[in-house]
């Protein structure tokens, strides 16, 4: 695939009542991980934390891992991975171990964008024709700001958000593809200034944008952008799984 994979994969599975990795947690009979892991062609770099070494055991060498031994946001975790990746010259896609459902396509088209672009930061973004229905679980991911040009401005957090921008039907879900150098050069310039008091990989979009940088993307279908937080998220990302090999 041309690019280095980290995938983020230290959480526990709280709220479906898992007391292991939540991303051993089974969807479709199978580690949620692991349907994210056939469509990765290379060993990618995995995030590990909460009962490190049951990841580990699952994965095997299929994997490289990193620990994170503090839960302190999804940018925190990628810094984690900077000793690791420091040789590295090129570009780095960060997912998510939890988000089964992205595809093989989704991951070229990604690293594509920064082939195409050199861009420091690229990203997918996803379009809801509402938030209705099994769409509902969107209404709380950052809203797409664009400004007249049509260039991405600002991800504003959905609590942050005006009524105004409420409305967009463009939101995140946090799929990014990093120029390394840019990134191992600005992860450190991340502040934890937020009512959760983590590490935000979405404060890196507002750094490049604060620099002038351009940020390419591409709007992905909304399923593949489905994580899993809840036994009804567990449930709808099964069916869709399901769907997908029917």
């Amino acid at each position: 695939m041309n690019g280095k994979i980290i995938i983020l994969a230290g959480g526990k599975g709280t709220r479906m009542d898992a007391d292991i990795p939540k991303v051993l947690v089974e969807v479709a009979e199978e580690p949620m991980i692991e349907h994210l892991l056939r469509v990765i062609e290379d060993r990618p770099l995995v995030v590990v934390g909460f009962q490190a070494e049951k990841v580990k055991a699952q994965l095997g060498d299929r994997a490289e891992y990193v620990l994170q031994e503090e839960q302190l946001g999804t940018g925190h975790a990628v810094a984690c991975a900077q000793d690791q990746l420091n040789e590295f010259d090129g570009p780095v896609v960060v997912l998510y171990g939890d988000h089964p459902l992205v595809s093989k396509e989704t991951i070229e088209k990604l690293l594509n964008l920064y082939h195409e672009n050199k861009a420091n930061v690229s990203m997918l973004t996803t379009e809801l024709s509402d938030f209705d229905d099994w769409r509902e679980g969107f209404y709380s991911f950052g809203r797409i700001v664009r400004d007249t040009n049509n260039n991405i401005a600002a991800i504003r957090e959905m609590k942050d958000s005006s009524e105004e921008e409420k409305n967009i039907k463009e939101v995140n879900p946090g799929y990014y593809c990093f120029d390394s150098q840019w990134l191992w050069k600005n992860i450190n310039k991340l502040r934890n200034e937020n009512k959760q008091n983590e590490y935000y990989l979405t404060d890196l979009v507002e750094l490049a944008v604060a620099q002038n940088d351009f940020i390419p993307s591409f709007k992905v279908a909304a399923k593949e952008c489905l994580g899993v937080n809840t036994k009804e998220q567990l449930k709808l990302v099964e069916k869709f799984l399901k769907l997908k090999s029917s």
